[in-house]
């Protein structure tokens, strides 16, 4: 595990900006991770554009920034996200505020894959809080494109079938997630929302 601090992040002056190097930093190698700092009027993020080709994402962690993309001016409070897909894109940003921070994580495009599993079930949250637990199949089940081998996913649609009242549906993810997924017995004998099937004879014991 590696901890760093941004305030204790090194500070080189470099192309007009204090540019702060997470990635060196760390030693991540999955993606491009890095933070600028300015005061109230400073450059924050020199202009320029992405022409390796990668997307690029701004996070605002402190202060506010004035983002300039394709001559269009973007007001960046903290905690704002600015995304460019586009490498062509010019971008730039000038500090609002003092002490002004900004987080850059840029990469090739797909280089990340399709959204996890988990990311398609946790999305169907709001739907199983809603009791539509048809809706919360829906969601979590676009994931079986990229994850049909995810027993995790299986057993989450297990569960949403369950609730639906769809016994044939929750035995179909079921045996998938039992076979996939070592874990998935533990999930079976203490998750609640199988109780509606408990008294299958198809039901694991």
């Amino acid at each position: 595990m590696r901890v760093v601090r941004l305030d204790d992040l090194e500070r080189i002056r470099v192309a007009g900006v204090e540019w702060r190097p997470i990635r060196r930093a760390l030693g991540i190698s999955a993606f491009g991770i890095n933070a600028y700092a300015a005061g109230a009027g400073e450059q924050l993020i020199e202009e320029h554009d992405e022409a390796g080709g990668h997307e690029e994402v701004y996070l605002v962690v402190r202060g506010r920034a004035a983002f300039t993309v394709d001559g269009e001016e973007i007001d960046a409070p903290a905690g704002t996200l600015v995304f460019l897909p586009e490498p062509a894109t010019r971008r730039s940003a000038v500090a609002v505020e003092d002490g002004t921070v900004a987080v850059a994580v840029g990469g090739s495009p797909g280089a990340a894959g399709p959204p996890s599993a988990w990311e398609r079930y946790f999305a169907a949250a709001p739907a199983v809080e809603a009791g539509d637990f048809e809706r919360a199949y829906e969601i979590a089940a676009a994931g079986l494109a990229d994850h049909a081998s995810s027993g995790a996913l299986h057993f989450n649609l297990a569960c949403f079938k369950a609730r639906a009242g769809d016994r044939e549906g929750a035995f179909e993810h079921l045996e998938r997630a039992l076979a996939l997924e070592p874990r998935a017995r533990i999930w079976t004998a203490e998750d609640a929302d199988l109780d509606t099937i408990r008294d299958d004879p198809r039901f694991p014991r």
